[in-house]
Order: structure tokens, then sequence, then C-alpha cells
């Protein structure tokens, strides 16, 4: 069995496959693994199928799968295999924005990693929990994990992957510092992260993010300058840009409208800069871009005056946004229009924009220490799962002790109870051969009288009836003296047909004095006991028994069990099945024995049935001599028992 798992997991960790036959392969692992009974073997064999999901990006087959596994680690008590249940966990949770559940398990994860020391696995969880934070607006939660995954990054061998990491969580702290209007933190951060993108051998998109988010900080703080400064330096490698239209669309947006705060610049280049850069963004069909762009484009056109221009592209902003919940865009679109409309339409997106944003202040207030909480709430419920677990161990030995005594008494109340149920049994037996030997007794008493029946009524047909018939006849023969014709004829007429009678009579006589019931016995008894009870339940019935089989060879014990279950399902047919006829057969095959009883009634329900005492005891009475039962039933259709019985 365990050769089979084996190989089966070679299979699908065999990359020449594809997904699909590597799939059907480990699940055909996991079936062998079943087999072994082996909950380490099981789990092993499900995790590597949990795997392939995850490359297939397989989202919602993860779930149930990884919930198994997660109850088997947990027996298991296997920390390795519950960090990375966790981890996938958490993933799946992220894909489906269930960010508390998300967080919960990768929380868990990373106190399983860092556990086992594996400070790479550790680092990545802690990452993820503080970039679930920042989509939810908990910069400060944010800044603080992603500073526990930067010091644990730090800890591992320098690599390109290091470096990306370290750059991702330094970018991420800039941009929540940003958020907190920490702008020198900021800026310093995002330096730090280029520091790490430095070290990396092909880093122009790297340096492409993080000095774009310094030029906007830049222009937040009005220092148009400094803003413009970095945006002449990256435009300097404009075909490069161009190679992701997405982000040089919206780049080439925030430089235009940089240029136009910085004035001395010519406006139909700005307009014609931001038209290039929104056709880029709607021909690249990104949401991101596109808003970023149509903000842009809708304050330069505020600025110069163009009303219509400037509420075109706030519509854009202002629906996209709403459509695709990026709130920030949402609350800058309507922050323009309210400046572009007329002055009622006006205080109405002035409302709407003041509404909005205190809900998002009032989510933040409430979101604030939420992540805190999970990761409280979560250690709570680790250690009630320990103390638990501790009662449950003192529980157990207890319960030992309580279990092995009950057991000690209901081995001996059960004993004593075999012991009465053996003599019971035993007795039982002893009536059964008892009852059987009877009802032969009787046959033999009944076969013999009527032997002796017939007997003498073969006596008295031959020695009164044939000896008066054989006078007349020479009576008769005396007569046929009279010489007339007519006389002659009739006598010789009587006289033949008195022949006939005669030899008729010693035909039957001799028939009679046969012993055609010297082969007689059990059959007879099963005939007699259906008869009786047909007629009784008002029956009709066929039956046939095979001469082939010989009854004296099967023992006593056997023929009662026939005897019984013969009688119990034919009053169980009165009873229940409402049926109008009966065919009984028994047939000799391959020297086993078809007993077979059906009926024309109602049916029932076999699985209902099975629970029933008149079923329990016909399989009690066959398993006894090692036979097999078979019932087929159907509504309204009759039902059929068929019962196997070896010679």
């Amino acid at each position: 069995m365990l050769d089979s798992v084996y190989f089966y997991r070679a299979l699908s960790d065999n990359e020449d496959y594809n997904l699909n036959e590597r799939e059907a392969f480990v699940r055909k692992a996991i079936e062998f693994s079943k087999k072994t009974k082996e909950d380490s073997i099981i789990l092993k064999s499900k995790r590597q199928l949990a795997t392939l999901f995850l490359r297939q990006f397989a989202v919602d087959s993860l779930f149930d799968l990884n919930h198994e596994n997660l109850k088997l680690a947990k027996k298991l008590n296997d920390t390795l295999a519950l960090a990375y249940i966790n981890n996938v966990l958490g993933w799946y949770h992220s894909e489906k924005y269930q960010v508390d559940s998300s967080y919960s398990y990768y929380y868990n994860a990373s106190k399983y990693f860092e556990t086992l020391n594996m400070v790479k696995d550790q680092a990545s969880a802690v990452s993820s929990m503080a970039n679930i934070q920042f989509e939810e607006r908990d910069y400060v939660g944010c800044e603080s994990n992603a500073f526990r995954a930067i010091r644990l990054y730090k800890q591992l061998p320098k690599t390109d992957a290091v470096y990306d990491n370290l750059w991702g969580l330094y970018n991420l702290v800039a941009i929540a510092a940003d958020e907190l209007k920490l702008y020198d933190n900021a800026i310093q951060y995002h330096n730090e992260a280029l520091s790490y993108s430095n070290k990396i051998e092909d880093n122009f998109l790297y340096t492409l993010y993080s000095k774009s988010n310094i030029a906007l900080i830049y222009k937040e703080l009005k220092q148009y300058d400094k803003a413009l400064e970095i945006y002449q330096a990256l435009f300097k490698k404009e075909d490069i840009l161009k190679q992701e239209p997405e982000n040089y669309a919206l780049i080439l947006g925030d430089y235009a409208l940089l240029k136009h705060r910085s004035e001395g610049f010519d406006n139909q280049e700005i307009k014609e800069m931001l038209l290039k850069a929104y056709r880029i963004s709607d021909s690249a069909d990104n949401e991101l871009s596109r808003m970023s762009v149509a903000l842009n484009a809708s304050e330069y056109y505020l600025d110069t005056g163009v009303l219509d221009s400037a509420l075109k592209f706030a519509n854009i902003a202002y629906s996209q946004g709403k459509a695709s919940l990026i709130n920030d865009v949402t609350l800058n679109a309507l922050l323009l229009k309210s400046k572009i409309e007329n002055p009622k339409k006006a205080v109405n997106y002035l409302n709407e924009y003041i509404h909005l944003n205190d809900s998002l202040i009032n989510k933040e207030r409430a979101i604030r220490n939420k992540f805190a909480r999970i990761e409280f709430e979560t250690e709570q419920v680790e250690l009630e799962n320990r103390q638990i677990s501790r009662e449950r161990l003192w529980l157990m030995i207890l319960s030992a002790g309580l279990i092995i005594t009950l057991v000690l008494l209901y081995i001996i109340i059960t004993q004593r109870a075999k012991n009465k149920e053996l003599k019971l049994m035993q007795q039982q037996q002893e009536a059964n051969e008892e009852i059987y030997n009877l009802m032969l007794t009787q046959q033999d008493k009944v076969d013999e009288a009527r032997s002796i029946e017939k007997k003498r009524i073969s006596q008295d047909l031959h020695d009164g009836i044939l000896g008066r018939l054989f006078g007349t006849r020479l009576s008769l023969d005396s007569l046929n003296m009279s010489s007339t014709e007519e006389a002659i004829q009739t006598r010789e007429s009587y006289i033949q047909e008195l022949k006939t009678i005669e030899q008729d009579i010693r035909e039957v006589s001799h028939e009679l004095n046969t012993d055609f019931i010297s082969n007689s016995g059990y059959p007879d008894i099963i005939e007699t006991l259906v008869e009786t009870q047909a007629t009784a339940y008002g029956l009709k019935f066929t039956l046939h028994s095979d001469p082939d089989i010989s009854w004296d060879e099967i023992s006593n014990k056997t023929k009662i069990h026939i005897y019984r279950m013969l009688q119990e399902s034919l009053q169980n047919i009165y009873k229940h099945a409402q049926a109008n006829h009966v065919d009984i057969s028994f047939n000799m095959k391959k020297n086993v024995i078809w007993f077979a009883i059906s009926d024309d009634g109602s049916g029932f329900d076999l699985q209902k049935a099975k629970k029933g005492i008149g079923l329990k005891n016909m399989n009690s009475r066959v398993s006894e001599f090692e036979g097999e039962l078979d019932i087929i039933s159907e509504k309204d259709k009759g039902t059929t028992i068929t019962i196997k019985i070896p010679i």
C-alpha cells in the first residue's frame, strides 16, 4: 500500500505531466493513503493535493481540503503542517476579501513558523499581515508589522529575493507614513527602499516606483522644483517607461499636472500630455491609471477655467471610483465636482464628500485596534486550548480509570450472561432436535398406518370382491351352454366385462400393496406445513422440490432452521404482504440447495426491514449453517427471498 502511495506521489511531483494529470495521480495517492489508516500518510498526500490547487489557483477547492488537513494536523500535533496550512488559509481568505479570517490565519502561521525558527516563512506571513492592515487603512498597525518583517528579512542571506522583499516593505511603510501625513518619514523610507533596489541588477521599475512616490510627496508639500527634478530624470528614459503602458500613463498624467503647478510650461504641451496619458490608460483598460489621469485632467481644466472638460473628467473619476470602491478617488472627485458645479449641486456634492469622509474616519477608528484584538483573541484561544488540553488530559486519565472499572464489570456481567445464553442455546438446540425427532416419529407412524390400511384394503379386494366376481364369472360361464345365439352373445359380453373388472381390481390391489411412500420424509413434512398454513391464511401456492436433493445428508439442525424460516416467512406474508400467491422451491445447483420463497404482495423497504427482528433472526439462522441470504423487494411487485444452503 505504501509503495502505491509513494509511486503516485512521485508521479504527481513530475512536472512532465500537466496539472490535471498530476492532480489525478495525487488523488490516487490519497486513496491508497486512506487504506493505510495512517493519519500522517493521509495528511502528507492531501497537502500535496492542496499544493496543486494553489498552482492552479483553484481557490474554491482549497477551503474544505485545508480544513480537513487542519484537523488532521492538530490531531497529529504536526507544527510544520499547521504552519503551512494556516498560511494557505490566510491566502484563501485574502482572495475572498475576508480580511479578519485572513489576518487570523496569517497570525497563526507566523507563530508556528516562529516556533520552528523558519525565519523566511515567518517574515512572509508577517508581511501579508502588514499588507492586510494597509488595505484596511490601519497604517500604524501596518507599520508595526512591516518593521517586524523587515527585521526578519535582514537575518536572511542577501539575495535578490530578500532585497525585493525589503524594498517592498520599506515602500509599504513609506506610503503608510504618507497617509499619516508623516512626509519626512515617508521620504526617508522611500530612500531606504531605493538603497535595497539599487542592489538588484535589473532595478529600473523599483527605482521608477520609489522615485515617482517621492515626487508625489514633494508635490503634496508644494515643493514642485524637487518633484519636477525627479520626473525630468525619469523621463530621460521614456522609452523604458513606455514598456508598461498603464504606469507610463499614470506617471505622464502626474508629470503634466506637476508642470502646470510649476508654471513656466506651455499649456498646449500640458494639455496634450494629459490627453495622451488618458488615451494610453484607456487603451490599456487600466482603471487605476485612468482614474488618476482623469483627476489630474479635471484639476488642470478647473484651474484653466474650462469647466465642461473639468466636469467631464471629474465624472469619469467619480463613477469609476465608486464602482471600484476606491474611496480616495471618490473623495477627490466629489471635491472637484463641488468646485465645478453650480452652487445648488455643489452643496449636494460637498455634503456627499463630508458624509463619505466621516464614514471613512469612523471606519478607521473602528478598525484601528481590530487587528490587535484579533491577535489578542487568537492568543487567548490558544491559551484556552492549552488549558482545555490539560483539563482534557486529566479527564481522560480519570475517565480511563472509570472505563477500565466499568469494562471489568461489563466483562463479568457479560460473561455470566453469555454463560446463561449458552445454556439457553443448548436447551434450544436440544428442543429443536426433539421437535424434529418427534416430527419424524409422527411421520413414521402416519406412514405405518397408511401401509397397514393399504394392506387391509388389498386383502379385502383380493379375498372378498375378487372371489365373488370370480364365482359370478363361473356361473355365467356355465350358463353359456344355452343354445340360443342371442343368449350366448349376451353372456359372452358379461363374461368379458367381468374379466376387465377383475383385471382392473388386480391392478388396484397391486398398486395399493406397493409401499409408494417408502422414500417419503422431510419433503412431506415441508409439504404438510405449506398446505396447512396456506389453507389457514387463504393463500394459493406452488411447491417444487428437486428430487436430486438428498435430505438425509443434511443435518437435523439445518432442516429445523429451514422449517422455521419457511414457517416465519409464510406468517410474514400473511401479516404484511397482502399476497394472493406464494411460490416455494428447493433446487440443487453445484452442491448448494437454493431455497426460494416468492410472493405477489405489496413489498417492503429493505433499509427499514434490516432493523427488524424477523430479518435479524433469519440472518442469524442462515449464518449458523454458513449460508447466504438475498432479499429482493419492490413496492407493489412482491418479494423474493433466496437462501443458499451449502451441503
